[in-house]
């Protein structure tokens, strides 16, 4: 018996909405990040791309437990000496609200140019409405 490897030409990506509004943000985040991998998928190979694309909406609106509205800290640095830049999470969701899912998905998909090719698949908008009507998305609930 043969081992089935999948083919990236043979394979369908689908498109999925997941509306992050009073949702828990690492378990949004796990949810997008196993779809964005292909893991829910039977032809599943480790060193392939197999994942879906996956449209988060209402990323303002998502949860964090806990105090980690005031306590989690998000980190940047420029490069320069001294050029560390720490925000509370407060700030970054005032700021960039889509930056705190971004962030979170981005943690769990690999660090190489796989994980790099995968994480363009995700788009973040902190309102309801994104622009891929067209690819007609499937709506997903995350428990």
């Amino acid at each position: 018996m043969k081992t089935f490897i999948a083919s990236p030409t043979e394979e369908t990506r689908r498109w999925h909405v997941i509306d992050a509004e009073g949702k828990v943000l690492g378990r949004l985040a796990t949810t997008a990040s196993r779809l964005l991998q292909g893991k829910h998928k039977a032809v599943y190979t480790p060193f392939l791309d197999t994942g879906d694309h996956v449209v988060i909406v209402n990323a303002a609106r998502v949860r964090l437990t806990g105090r980690k509205d005031n306590q989690k800290l998000y980190r940047t640095h420029s490069g320069y000496e001294g050029g560390l830049h720490e925000e509370r999470a407060k700030v970054v969701r005032q700021r960039h609200p889509a930056r705190l899912v971004e962030e979170a998905v981005r943690g769990m998909l690999p660090k190489t140019k796989l994980g790099d090719a995968m994480y363009r698949k995700l788009k973040v908008y902190a309102g309801p409405d994104h622009p891929h009507a067209a690819q007609k998305p499937s709506k997903l609930e995350v428990a």
